[in-house]
C-alpha cells in the first residue's frame, strides 16, 4: 500500500489518517471519514485512500464522485482490483447494467485483488437482471469456486437453478 522510499514519518502519518478514517467509516461517521481520508490522500496518495473515500461517497449516494475516487484510485495502481469493482458497483446504483459489466471484468483481470468472488458475483447479478440466466448462473458458480463458503452466490445459484428447472 505505501511506497518503501517513502519517508517513515509520512508513511506513519498516512497509514494512521487512513485507519482512523475507517474507523469512522465504521460507526457511520462519513464527514470525518471524509476529511480523514483527504488527508490521508494530502499526506501520501495510495489507491486504498481513493478507493476507500469513494465507498464513503458511495454510502452518501455521491456516485459520480465515487466514480471519479475510483479512477483517481486506478491512475494511482492499475493493479488494485477494487476500484474496477466498485465502479462497475456504482454504475449499477446508477442504473446502468451494460457499461458495468466492462468494469466487473478489468476487477477479474487485476493482479492485485483479494476476493474475485465479488466482481463475478456482480456480474451474476447483472446477467441475471438483464435476462441472461445461463451467464448468470456461470458467474455465480466461478464466485463459489473462489469462495466457497459465498453464501449470498450460494442462494443467488440456487434461486437461479430452481428457475432454470
Amino acid at each position: 500500500m505505501f511506497d518503501d522510499d517513502l519517508p517513515d514519518g509520512l508513511k506513519r502519518e498516512a497509514i494512521e489518517l487512513f485507519g482512523r478514517a475507517f474507523e469512522a467509516q465504521q460507526v457511520n461517521d462519513y464527514e470525518e471519514a471524509i476529511r480523514l481520508y483527504k488527508n490521508s490522500i494530502a499526506t501520501y496518495p495510495t489507491a486504498e485512500a481513493h478507493t476507500f473515500l469513494g465507498w464513503v461517497y458511495s454510502f452518501q449516494q455521491r456516485y459520480d464522485e465515487a466514480i471519479e475516487e475510483c479512477l483517481e484510485a486506478i491512475r494511482v495502481d492499475e493493479t488494485f482490483g477494487n476500484p474496477y469493482n466498485d465502479i462497475g458497483s456504482y454504475l449499477v446504483a446508477q442504473g446502468d447494467l451494460y457499461t458495468c459489466v466492462k468494469w466487473f471484468k478489468r476487477a477479474l483481470l487485476a493482479p492485485r485483488y483479494e476476493s474475485y468472488a465479488f466482481p463475478h458475483m456482480n456480474l451474476g447479478r447483472v446477467f441475471e437482471q438483464r435476462g441472461r440466466l445461463l451467464e448468470a448462473a456461470r458467474h455465480y458458480g466461478l464466485a463459489l469456486e473462489q469462495e466457497p463458503g459465498y453464501t449470498q452466490a450460494t442462494i443467488a445459484l440456487r434461486k437461479l437453478q430452481a428457475r432454470l428447472n
